[in-house]
Order: C-alpha cells, then structure tokens, then sequence
C-alpha cells in the first residue's frame, strides 16, 4: 500500500472544502440564534478578507467597517507591523508560560502601557476586557475591605458574573441573579454617590468616561468631583477604558480629557490586542497590589492561566509601538473630529436626526421624534413595536446599499454608534457621510425600501413579543 506520509492539518484545504458551511455550522454548533438574527436583517454576508478599515467579499466588492470588531480592531485588520511580531515571537520559539519564571515581554508591556499613566504602578494581564474589570473588583473589595460596588446606569461593563454585577443593562443581567451586592446611581449624579458612600460599605465606583451604550460623556467636572469625594470616604474609583482607551476618543485615555482625574485603577482590552490575540490590562497604584499580593502565599491568589502569553505581549508592545510612530492618538482626534463636524451639519438638514455626539472616533447619532405628520405617523408605529427600529431601519441599508458595517449602539436604543478602526481617513469619512446622507434622504422621502424594512421589522418585533 502507498504511503501518503503524514496527514498533518492544511488549514487552507479546510476552509476551501468546507468555508461555505459557515452558516450551517453555526447554526448547529453555536448561537442557533445568530444566523437567524443575521439573516432576518440581510446581514448574512460571507467576507472573504481584510486589510485596514476594509473587507472584500467573494466577488471582490469593498466594505467600510465603521465597528472595528466592537472596538477591538484599533489600528484595523493585519496591520503589517503587529503581524510581523507575533511572526517574530512564534519564531523565537520562548519557553512561554512556565509560571515559574519571570519573561520580559509583560515587564516591558507594563512599563510601556504605564508611561500614559505616570500616576499608576503596577499592572495585571488576563485574556479580556471582562477579566480586567473583574481583576479591578476584586482588588478594590480586597484592598478596601468593602463589599459594594457601585456604577452606573445603563453601563457596560462585561458578562462575566463580577462584571455583569455592575452592568447597567437588565437585558443582560435578567435571569442570572444572585450576583455581587452593587447599586447603580445616574452617570453624573454627585448626589446618589454622595448618599450611597454615606453608608461606608462602599469599595469602589466603576464608571464608561464614554458609556458605550448609547454613546453618553460622563458630565463635565463629574470624574474628578467623583474621584474627590470617593478618597474623602476611602473608595476607589475605576475607570474602565476597554472600548474608550488607546486613543479612540483623541486621547490616549478618555479619563485624560479631565484635568486632574487620576483612577485608583483602569481597565484596558480590546485594541491592546492589535485584533489577532485576546488581552487584558488592570493598571493600578502599588498600594493596591501590595494588599492583593501581601505574602509569599498569596503570590496566585489573582492570576490567569494565559494571562501574560509571549503572543498576546508582543502584540500588545507592537501596538503601542505603531500607535508611537504613525501618531494614532492625534488621527483619531482629527479624523473624529471632521466625521462628527460633517454629521452634525445634518442635524437641522433631516428632522429624523436628534444628535450627534462623541470624542475622537466613537460618536453617537441619535434620532428622534419628527415633527410632521407624514413621518410621524410612521415613527409611532415603530416605536410602538419596539423602540429602537429606526436605527436598525438605518444600519441595514448602509450596509445593504453602500456597504458598510455600523451598528445600534444598545437594546431599545435609536442611536447608531460609529467605532471605526483609527486609522480611517478623509476618504472613508466622505464615504460615510455621502451613504448616510443618502439613507437619511430615502428616511425623509416617507415612501421606498426603507420603511418596507421597517413594516418587516415591526412584525418581527411583534411575533417576539
């Protein structure tokens, strides 16, 4: 008999035999649900590659991505520079994850991610944005001594059972009860953190500086007025950067935008990751980890068993590297800045448009109550099916029609939230702002393609119920 040799896996032969079932092996295989919500709104496409702020499909046609991954796509697909090192670091063939040595790819991470925090000390890795905001709980509650975590409404935080304690969306949170002993108070409210520190029960408030969700700032003066009243009564304040920090709202940290605020502890993940290998940071002051790490025989008593991988640091210094050299801070703000310049012109152009708002690249476009009859009349009937099926009427044909990728920025939210890959520029933005000026010109018409999506989405929303 003739011997073949070893089989091996050919990767490329995989997915040339069986890519095309991608579909129906999720739908077997996984969230059954997906497909079907991917279907349901014709967004069932089939990508084939990527490169930057951009996908092409099988038969060659481009798309904008205006989502980077939920933010985690920070410098955009395989940027050369991330991809060489985690070449780099496979070749170099490290004795990764003995765990009973010291590597020099995390000390040089932390020594890197902390330069834009000169105020903080130490830093912890794990694998996800929801492990470093549960990284950050159990420090403050360990370090302090409290039990009660506070945030704020209609916050995201993560999924895991920590982080969803402090998740100020119920959708999320519904059915998964008992979690952490928390209390949510109002983005902004200096009076309900003041009363809710009052009971000295409190560890730490966890706050978005930009709440993913709907797109909302943290008012001016509260970050710092929070930090100042949380020392007085011995609390932390964390701020979770995971979808805010390295540069997308125009600083390296959205927390700098306020002079003077200075988090006990904050939380990065996403775009550290450079998109290819999963990771997260809690960067923290030496006091807190002294407590933590207060022996000998608590040296493990936080750790994760990938935390700190040579892949996932070197893509994390490769990053941080590229964001040094090509001024990824400084685009983002000007780049963010004429997209939401151009948006906000169209405010008082389309009655549909409410707001626009955001810092750097992560800007919210809120839609509202029109005052005619004609459409009025229309924006009854969706909201009266669920709220939220106008920004869905939106994003669909920005993709369908234009090809480009946005998403509903929350649950029963009209607001669309634009997250690209930092590194777009003034022609992606022109592309945007043409598709979504054409959208918002079929919206206002009454009549076309549109609002037949909108009927589907009705009675979709309906049978759900």
């Amino acid at each position: 008999m003739k011997d073949d040799g070893p089989k091996g896996f050919d990767l490329a032969r995989l997915l040339a035999e069986r890519g095309a079932e991608r579909y129906e092996l999720h739908t077997k295989h996984l969230n059954h649900q997906l497909p079907r919500m991917l279907r349901t709104i014709g967004f069932d496409k089939v990508y084939e590659r990527a490169e930057g702020a951009h996908f092409w499909d099988a038969d060659g046609n481009d798309y904008l991505d205006m989502l980077a991954g939920f933010g985690v796509m920070g410098l955009g697909r395989h940027h050369p520079v991330v991809r060489k090192a985690l070449h780099d670091v496979l070749d170099a063939s490290l004795a990764d994850l003995t765990r009973f040595d010291c590597q020099p790819l995390p000390g040089l991470l932390a020594e890197k991610l902390l330069a834009h925090s000169p105020h903080l000390d130490r830093v912890f890795f794990g694998n996800s944005g929801t492990e470093a905001v549960e990284t950050a709980l159990k420090f403050a509650r360990y370090a302090t001594g409290r039990p009660r975590i506070l945030y704020c409404a209609h916050a995201f935080h993560g999924l895991t059972t920590g982080s969803l304690s402090v998740n100020g969306e119920d959708g999320f949170r519904d059915g998964f009860a008992p979690l952490l002993p928390d209390t949510a108070i109002a983005l902004g409210d200096l009076d309900a953190l003041r009363r809710e520190l009052k009971r000295g029960d409190v560890a730490a408030l966890v706050v978005e500086p930009i709440q993913g969700k709907g797109v909302h700032a943290a008012p001016p003066g509260f970050l710092r007025d929070a930090q100042e009243l949380l020392h007085k009564h011995k609390a932390l304040l964390i701020a979770d950067e995971v979808q805010t920090g390295l540069g997308r709202t125009g600083d390296f940290y959205a927390y700098q935008h306020e002079k003077g605020v200075e988090p006990d502890l904050v939380c990065v993940a996403k775009a550290l990751s450079g998109g290819y290998v999963p990771v997260g940071a809690t960067l923290g002051k030496d006091w807190i980890f002294r407590r933590v790490y207060s022996s000998m025989d608590r040296v493990l008593v936080h750790s994760a068993s990938f935390g700190s991988n040579a892949q996932a640091m070197a893509a994390g210094l490769a990053v941080l590297a590229v964001m040094e050299d090509e001024a990824t801070v400084d685009r983002a703000r000007r780049t963010g800045e004429l997209l939401r310049d151009r948006l906000t012109a169209l405010v008082d152009r389309y009655e549909l448009m409410h707001e626009v708002r955001g810092r750097g690249l992560m800007i919210g476009i809120e839609f509202g109550r029109p005052s005619s009859l004609k459409l009025r009349s229309r924006w009854t009937m969706l909201q009266a099916a669920r709220k939220g099926l106008f920004a869905q009427m939106v994003v669909v044909p920005l993709l369908q029609k234009h090809r480009i990728l946005t998403q509903v920025s929350g649950d029963h939210l009209e607001v669309i939230k634009l997250i690209p890959p930092l590194v777009i520029d003034e022609s992606d933005v022109d592309r945007f702002v043409t598709a979504f000026t054409a959208v918002m010109d079929d919206a206002h018409s009454g009549g076309g393609l549109m609002w037949d999506f909108g009927r589907t989405l009705v009675k979709q929303a309906v049978a759900n119920r």
